[in-house]
């Protein structure tokens, strides 16, 4: 597993090349909009600004430079905007 880092909207978060950008957007408490998570609906659509992905089928539209975070590894560091904010979660701790 290789690892690597994903900037998103200005954000810079650990990631890997084998899980989808979503689910590693997720880990990193950040929650880009989504309906789906096979490639169908197109909610989380965005920018590749920098880098590449392996992006699977998918049945929503994309256009040139944009990719679906639910069916796109990333293969190096990597780029991505949204057209909005997504929710930046912070994880909480427990304090003793």
């Amino acid at each position: 597993m290789t690892r690597i880092t994903i900037e998103v909207n200005g954000i810079m978060v650990g990631g890997n090349t084998h899980q989808n950008l979503l689910e590693q957007l997720e880990d990193a408490g950040i929650q880009p909009e989504y309906q789906c998570r096979n490639g169908m609906c197109g909610a989380c659509r965005c920018k590749l600004n920098q880098g590449s992905v392996t992006q699977g089928e998918s049945m929503a539209f994309v256009m040139p430079g944009e990719i679906l975070a639910c069916q796109s590894a990333p293969q190096m560091d990597v780029s991505i905007a949204f057209d909005y904010q997504p929710a930046d979660i912070k994880k909480q701790v427990n304090e003793a």
